[in-house]
């Protein structure tokens, strides 16, 4: 797709828009939401707006006067177009924009790293991490309420070792990403459905039953009466989520239901702006 009418479009996007107990716990991964705002391009292109430059720099170009949004818009483009032909493919636009919401991710880690690369070698070491965090509890006796801190280091310290490619117990970069947001990362959600099953599952025999999956999200308190949503998890869990029907969630069952294979809307958002961008409409990505 040529760089221009793209611009072009985007240009259009951007000057246009100017644990109580009844409460549910989520246990699912979703993705982050694309936007807050409703996608109906014949009201306005805020959607748009919002997917393709993120929520808080869409926000800076409200600001800016129509001239110096083009402008910043052209280096983006450039920046999307990553093998420099002058086109913009679906995958190209795609990664663009999934970055873009997951920017807040990258300023996590960002501040995280400043505090933990203590001797500025362009690593985090487990000892450094460990330290920063854990350095001063380890010294006193855990809390009454049962929390307990060497349990927690331990489970972090498995976490490391898995987002620690090559063993040295040193992490980098993308490797102290995996650790801090491992739903962000193929090879890191053998270790989120671990963890899930190891909150749940209470009495320690590796699966998951329905009186673990719904006290996980509700707790009655002597009540009786059960809100309408805790009987149609009852149901979801005997007709969906148990599919082997033997009454519990095994590893496999756990992975499906909290991190199902859900439609990719980065990826239809961005074959939709190249689409409305593409004049001749020849797909040529």
């Amino acid at each position: 797709m040529d760089l221009l009418p793209l611009f072009l479009v985007v240009a259009l996007c951007v000057l246009q828009s100017s644990s109580k107990p009844m409460l549910k716990k989520d246990r699912v991964h979703h993705d982050t939401p694309l936007s807050n705002n409703e996608h109906n391009d014949e009201e306005n292109f805020n959607y748009d707006h919002e997917v393709f430059l993120g929520q808080e720099e869409a926000k800076t170009f409200d600001q800016l006067t129509p001239e110096e949004s083009k402008e910043r818009l052209g280096k983006i483009a450039e920046k999307i177009d990553e093998d420099h032909d002058g086109f913009v493919t679906a995958d190209e636009m795609k990664r663009w924009i999934k970055q873009a919401q997951k920017r807040w991710i990258y300023d996590d880690v960002e501040r995280q790293w400043q505090t933990h690369d203590h001797n500025s070698d362009a690593y985090v070491s487990w000892e450094e991490y460990k330290n920063a965090t854990y350095g001063y509890i380890l010294d006193e006796a855990d809390p009454k309420d049962g929390f307990n801190y060497r349990q927690m280091m331990a489970r972090d310290e498995r976490r490391f070792k898995m987002a620690n490619y090559d063993g040295d117990m040193r992490a980098n970069k993308e490797e102290f990403t995996a650790f801090l947001h491992p739903e962000e990362f193929d090879y890191m959600k053998d270790i989120i459905v671990l963890e899930t099953m190891e909150d749940i599952d209470k009495n320690g025999d590796g699966f998951i039953d329905l009186d673990e999956y719904i006290g996980d999200m509700y707790s009655q308190n002597g009540d009786g009466n059960e809100p309408e949503w805790v009987k149609t998890e009852r149901e979801q869990f005997t007709e969906f989520r148990d599919k082997n029907k033997d009454g519990r969630m095994d590893k496999d069952e756990t992975r499906h239901w909290i991190m199902p294979s859900d439609y990719d809307h980065a990826e239809a958002e961005a074959k939709h702006l190249l689409y409305e961008s593409d004049a001749d409409k020849v797909k040529a990505w």
